[in-house]
């Protein structure tokens, strides 16, 4: 049985927990974003991205992540996880699409 801590997640199950939702948060960036900008060049695909990021916080704590002992490392890694996988994704979508 896992040692839950003070929260009741254990530090792995709150590990995958914000992994996941990254995940998720950034394929769904990607794919919004192929739908609403105009291309590569297009900087909505940014804001996109930048509403993904911040969007994810609030979910965390509606799923029971306690996001106020996050600390510079875990912002930043939600971040990258997010870019790197709207990065992908949308440059999938970019380079897959006909027009």
């Amino acid at each position: 049985m896992a040692t839950d801590t003070v929260e009741g997640m254990s530090p792995h199950l709150r590990g995958l927990t914000v992994t996941t939702v990254a995940a998720i948060g950034g394929l769904s960036a990607g794919v919004a974003a192929s739908m609403v900008a105009a291309g590569p060049g297009d900087n909505l695909g940014l804001v996109v991205l930048a509403a993904a990021i911040i969007a994810q916080f609030p979910i965390l704590r509606l799923i029971g992540v306690d996001v106020e002992d996050f600390s510079t490392k875990d912002y930043l890694y939600v971040a990258f996880m997010t870019f790197a996988l709207w990065f992908v994704s949308w440059g999938i979508l970019l380079t897959t699409t006909q027009i």
